[in-house]
Formats: C-alpha cells, structure tokens, sequence
C-alpha cells in the first residue's frame, strides 16, 4: 500500500531581485518517506529549505502539510506545526551549555517555572537517540568541535519529534561511524513514519539512506523517481549537465625530498604526540574519528595552536616558535574547517579575502591598487567557477560551497608551496568536487605538498599518495595509500587492529 502524502509542494517560485532563485519546482514527500534533494551549489535547494522551514516566504506555488495548507511565518511556527530543519551552518548559541542549546524555546515549564530535571532529561534522552548520551550537558556547546556541534543540532531538532525533518547537509563534518550511527537514527524515524528531506552532496549516502529523489538545477526540476532505479551516473549528469566518469584523477609524479617534519608535537588536551613527514609533491592523508586530534595537528603546525611540546621544521630550516605569520612566509597556507568563523570574513568583498594575505604586492606605500587586486580575483574566481556577481561582492552573499571556493582560491594565490587543508570540499557538490580534486594533484604534479584532513574515506583513498590515521590524540599508523582500504582505515581509527 502506497503510503499518504505527508508534504506537497507545487510551482514553487522565489525570486531575489534580479536573480530568480526558484521557478515552479514541485515535490512531493510521503509519510516515513527519506527523500533526497539533489543539486549543486547554486541549484536553489537552500532557498527551497528555507522556504519549508519559515526562513523565507514562496513568491508563488502552493504548499501543502497533510492535505492543509501550510505557509509558515517562522521558523519556529514551521516547528510548532511538525517541520524541523537542520541546517548545514552550525548555528548554537556557543556561549551556552549543551542542555541550554537543544532546549532553547522548548524548556520544560510548571506555571513558569522551568523543571530543571525534567529539561535535563528530555536533552540527554534526545543525545541518547543518537548515540552521543555521552556528552556533558553542562558544557558550553562552543568548546565543541564542528561535528560535535552538529550532533548537538540534530538531537535539538530531533527534540519536538517532528513529523518532517529537514537534513542539510548533516554528514558533512562527520567520520564514517558517527555517519553510521546518523544512518541508525534515520532508519528508526522512518520506521516511525517521520518524513525526511536529506540533502547531500554524497550522492553514495543518498542512494544508501533515501527511497526518493528530486534533483534541481538552476532553480528548476530537472529530475525526480525512485532511488533504487537512479545510477550514479545519471545523478550526476542531472546535477551538473554533463557526465562525470571520475572523480579522482591520479596524476603521476616523483615525490622529492622532506619539506615539512613534524617531531613529537603535544597541544593538549587532544593532541598528544603526533610525529610525520611530508615530501615535496607529495599529498599526505589524515584520517580519525572526530576528535581524534586530526584539526589540531594541522592548527599546530601552522601556528594557530601553541605546541607545549616538540617542534616543525619546514624546508630543512632551524625549528622555531610556529605562528601564523611565520608559516605564511615560509610558504605554509592552511584552510580551516570553519569557514564560517576563521576561514573568510563574511562582510568584505571576494577580492579582498582572495589577496588578504599578500596585499603588498597590490600597491605601495601602504596604498592598495584596487584595479590590480580586482584582476587577481578575476582569475581565480574564474578558474574556480565561483558563482558571483562580481569580486565586489561581499562573500557572505555567496553559497557556502562557493565560500569554500574563495578560501582555497586565498591560498593559491598567496602562493603557498605547502597546503594544510582541513575538510576542503566540506558543503561542496559533486559537480565542484571534482574540479578541487583535479587543483589538488595539479598542484602536487607541480611540486607542492598537501596535508589533507577528511572524515570522507574515497576521498583520502583516491587522492593520497600516503594516508595516516590519528587515534586519541596519537598518530598511530602511517603507510602508502595502496596498502590502505576503507576497512582497515576504519579499524585502525577506531582501535581495532
């Protein structure tokens, strides 16, 4: 038996000025449905969530929630009437505690009074839905890593049990297993008849987790049908236009002598002793659970965190104190994780966050030449396909795979000869992806290094000449990427050797 429409949208449309974000797109959602929605950055699949979950009002179309009209004014109306949303940009409140951020609008109240225990209760219950019932409640949620912070956004979604939940993105900053664990809830509110949006850039998760999918692009429907019978191939032609036979397009090279080693560095609490070696031309893979001091390590090197034991060299120079400037000048660039809050600034423009950290090659005397740091823009938001208006623009008016794009563009114009990339096609589509692969082994074909960071294990496997694993705080185990498989990364991530 056909299971009832829970969710209808119809001829939706929205526009912003100028740019039309939407142009009657129709979908519809059943009920314990996991639907996918499809697209690349760019694609009006942000728009369209906004939309469902009160963020922004439909132009025109129609929405229906089981068989009524449904048009909310807020965010938090959306919720009050079952549809939850979580959304890709973590988006806590960092100074409050765990309890507070999953709770908050929701705390359990006795003639206005708020039940301490009762709320403590509901907050751990909803963590323990998600196998993290570990977490200190009392903690602030800003001390949290990224994807700590993410399965705090989940479980205060998951806390008003809706009858839609929308997914954006939520594997992004996850490992394998915490995705595992994510795959477990899903199947358990299917099971409950809860509908689910998933949007995802992994279209192998999306195949995996969904019974149906939409795809969008440029704003319209381009495609929609059962999950078991789409091939991978033909989402990926639907999404970007064209066929993408391969993803990861090894190039040959000769790796050269050692330019950066890392001996015994400590930067507690999670980083404990983490030694490595990384040659000219080479790129040397991190993979680990979250938490597991992968971020840190990196941080470390390049000066962000400071080391309380061991040291870096770089190029066969004399050890010293590590900080940003210094790594900046030695030709070390690095790409955070968080581009939100460390890698861009969000109210200037594409070209000033491009050149921000070599503005004196675009002028003297403390003067800058607008017109020559504006052609050093063009070029790489060119090469990059980076969707804008212009290199005016502010780059918080950007997607945030676009975002993504500008920050690595920062580093390839700098230029930097070795690369410390933190999860740098995190919130990137499939389409994008590829083209980053492709600027990762150029780069290394050309000589430079590359220090790449992922929870997404194809990824270190098809790009990586050398993969190594950190443990609680320990880089544990170091070989080629030949004598590596999913399997056994994730064994040896995990303790199980």
């Amino acid at each position: 038996m056909t299971p009832p429409v829970r969710l209808r949208l119809e001829r939706i449309s929205k526009a912003f000025g100028a740019t039309q974000a939407l142009r009657s797109v129709s979908l519809e959602v059943a009920a314990g449905d996991v639907h996918a929605l499809i697209g690349e950055n760019g694609a009006g699949k942000s728009t369209l969530l906004k939309i469902l979950s009160g963020a922004h009002e439909a132009d025109a179309g129609d929405m229906e929630l089981e068989g009524r009209p449904y048009r909310p004014t807020s965010p938090l109306d959306a919720r009050k009437r079952g549809v939850a949303m979580i959304y890709q940009e973590v988006s806590l409140a960092p100074h409050l505690s765990v309890r507070e951020n999953i709770l908050l609008g929701l705390e359990s109240s006795t003639l206005g009074w708020i039940d301490a225990k009762d709320s403590r209760r509901r907050a751990g219950d909803s963590l323990c839905a998600l196998g993290y019932g570990h977490f200190p409640l009392e903690r602030a949620a800003g001390e949290f890593s990224i994807a700590e912070q993410q399965v705090i956004e989940i479980a205060r979604a998951l806390l008003t049990q809706p009858r839609v939940l929308i997914m954006d993105e939520p594997t992004s900053s996850l490992t394998q297993s915490d995705t595992e664990r994510l795959f477990e809830v899903i199947g358990r509110l299917r099971a409950q008849g809860v509908s689910i949006i998933y949007v995802s850039h992994f279209l192998e998760e999306c195949r995996r987790a969904c019974d149906r999918y939409t795809v969008l692009k440029d704003g319209e429907t381009v495609g929609a049908g059962e999950m078991k019978d789409a091939g991978m191939d033909s989402l990926i032609a639907l999404m970007t236009g064209r066929p993408v036979a391969d993803l990861y397009r090894r190039t040959s090279r000769r790796l050269g002598p050692v330019v950066l080693e890392a001996r015994a560095l400590e930067c507690p609490p999670r980083l404990k002793a983490a030694s490595l070696r990384v040659r000219e031309g080479e790129i040397f893979g991190l993979a680990g659970l979250v938490g597991a001091g992968r971020t840190d390590l990196v941080r470390t090197i390049f000066g962000l965190d400071t080391a309380a034991a061991g040291q870096v060299a770089v190029f066969g120079r004399p050890p010293g104190r590590g900080t940003p400037r210094r790594r900046w000048n030695e030709g070390v660039g690095f790409l955070s994780e968080n581009r939100k809050e460390e890698g861009l600034m969000l109210n200037q423009s594409i070209q000033d966050n491009i050149t921000l950290t070599k503005l004196g090659a675009f002028g003297r005397l403390g003067w800058i030449r607008d017109s020559r740091q504006a052609a050093a823009a063009r070029r790489w938001t060119g090469e990059l396909a980076v969707k804008c208006r212009d290199v005016g623009q502010a780059v918080g008016d950007l997607s945030g795979g676009n975002q993504q794009r500008v920050a690595f563009a920062r580093l390839l114009e700098h230029p930097a000869r070795i690369l410390l990339l933190d999860e740098p096609t995190r919130g990137i589509d499939v389409g994008s992806k590829a083209e980053i692969y492709e600027i990762i082994a150029s780069l290394a074909a050309a000589g430079k290094s590359v220090i790449l960071v992922s929870s997404y294990l194809p990824e270190l496997l098809g790009l990586c000449d050398t993969i190594a694993v950190m443990r609680r705080g320990e880089l544990v185990t170091v070989k080629p990427r030949g004598e590596w498989s999913e399997p056994e990364l994730l064994r040896a991530a995990v303790g199980d050797e």
